[in-house]
C-alpha cells in the first residue's frame, strides 16, 4: 500500500517532526476526496453498494481509521478533523 499525502502527515505528527498546528494547516490548504457514495442509478449499482465500505485513502477517512488505531488523541483528532471541514467549506464557498 501506497502512503497518502494524509498518513505522510500523520506519520510526521506521531514522529514529532510537526506539530498538530502544522498538519492542521496542511490539511486547511488541500483537496479533500468525497468519501460518499453517489446514490444508484440501476438496481446493480444498488446491490454492489451493499458490500462493506472501504475507507477512501487520503480522505478523512484515513484521519478517522489513525484515530481509531490510536495514533492519534482526541485533541489531535478534533483538531484536525476542524481543519478538514474548514478546507471542505472553503472548495464549496469558491
Amino acid at each position: 500500500m501506497s502512503a497518502t499525502e494524509v498518513g505522510t502527515l500523520i506519520t510526521e505528527l506521531r514522529s514529532g517532526r510537526l506539530s498538530v498546528e502544522q498538519v492542521a494547516g496542511r490539511f486547511r490548504h488541500r483537496d479533500w476526496p468525497a468519501t460518499r457514495r453517489q446514490p444508484p442509478a440501476s438496481y446493480g449499482e444498488m446491490a454492489d453498494q451493499q458490500d462493506v465500505d472501504v475507507d477512501v485513502p487520503g480522505s478523512v477517512d484515513e484521519v478517522t481509521a489513525a484515530y481509531d488505531r490510536g495514533e492519534l488523541s482526541s485533541e489531535e483528532y478534533r483538531l484536525l478533523c476542524e481543519a478538514i471541514a474548514e478546507a471542505i467549506d472553503a472548495r464549496s464557498e469558491g
